[in-house]
């Protein structure tokens, strides 16, 4: 019987993507007795991915959220919920889920393939031409970065057939702040790793180009070791499309499991 008593799970979405990716596992945790929300980032909020795109690229707003605003968003969001939530994030949201964790916001967390926080260097090439473009270096920042599907392909959905790759990045993709991106090589990325912090799991995947599992191992290492529970799990045949993979219900089933043994 887990010692995690809250029931209340909160999705932290990463970056270049709606928040309906995580529509299938937030069904499937209430499924399981959990409540869940996913709420979008300031200035993405959309039914549809569509929707943000016909905003492109000219969408001010947007284009100059900060990461402090993304995070402090979901920390009010967790603030808010009844009980203190479990959250759970992907890619930069697995990022900021680290730093809400480091934070005190939550009762347990697990990064799914997160970007590293501030003290893990990202030296990988995939990390480095996945995620270069958004940065936006000589152009405005008053001007949102849409993935290309070339670079969705290479960044996300390596390894898939051609007519899914093109779906997923139909339903999926969304303009981004490069604001946001610079933000992630800032010190509001920055964490304290000697901290004591409740339960956290890392996962990563070994066909994912953008954050390889090497990179994400180097991020569980960097924790001290100070008797707080800290698991790392890498999946086989996982891409950056993690969540919507054919696997994601067994990567779910894995976190449950985890949260279950706490």
């Amino acid at each position: 019987m887990s010692t995690i008593k809250s029931k209340t799970v909160m999705f932290v979405t990463g970056a270049f993507v709606i928040h309906r990716g995580w529509d299938e596992w937030q069904k499937y945790f209430q499924s399981k007795g959990y409540n869940t929300i996913a709420p979008p980032w300031p200035n993405k909020e959309a039914e549809t991915a569509q929707e943000l795109r016909d905003r492109q690229p000219n969408d001010v707003a947007l284009a100059t959220t900060t990461l402090a605003e993304v995070i402090d968003s979901y920390a009010k969001h967790a603030e808010s919920l009844p009980e203190k939530p479990i959250i759970i994030g992907h890619s930069l949201g697995g990022m900021m889920t680290q730093i809400l964790v480091n934070r005190g916001y939550a009762v347990a967390g697990v990064a799914i393939h997160p970007v590293p926080p501030l003290g893990v260097f990202p030296y990988e090439l995939g990390f480095l031409r996945g995620g270069f473009k958004s940065l936006g270096l000589f152009t405005s920042v008053k001007k949102t970065y849409l993935m290309s599907l070339k670079d969705w392909q290479f960044a996300f959905v390596n390894g898939m057939p051609l007519a899914e790759q093109k779906a997923a990045w139909e339903a999926n993709t969304i303009p981004e702040s490069k604001t946001v991106s610079r933000g992630g090589l800032s010190s509001m990325a920055k964490l304290d790793w000697k901290k004591p912090h409740v339960p956290l799991l890392i996962t990563s995947g070994s066909e994912d180009n953008i954050i390889p599992a090497h990179l994400n191992y180097r991020n569980y290492k960097a924790y001290k070791q100070n008797g707080s529970v800290l698991d790392y799990k890498e999946f086989k045949g996982r891409n950056h499309f993690v969540l919507g993979q054919s696997t994601w219900k067994e990567d779910a089933d894995y976190i449950l499991d985890w949260l279950a043994k706490l």
